[in-house]
């Protein structure tokens, strides 16, 4: 199966909604992916910046719809 070929043949929307479904699928056991060693860093920097006001938090579907507005 070629699958780069059909992936360039999708629009953009059903390249997003298969990534979803990829993520989807990938994340239902939270237990069998370990975060690399630098994620812990990048948090503590993620939750300074919160903490000091420099960054707001966002729920992953306000974030998403940020994302899709910024870069469709």
């Amino acid at each position: 199966m070629n699958t780069s070929i059909q992936i360039e043949r999708m629009s953009r929307e059903e390249k997003l909604q298969t990534m979803e479904a990829l993520w989807a699928d990938l994340s239902r056991d939270d237990a069998a992916v370990e975060s690399p060693a630098w994620h812990q860093a990048v948090l503590k920097e993620t939750e300074a910046r919160v903490t000091a006001g420099q960054e707001q938090i966002a729920d992953w579907t306000t974030a998403k719809r940020i994302l899709r507005t910024r870069f469709e």
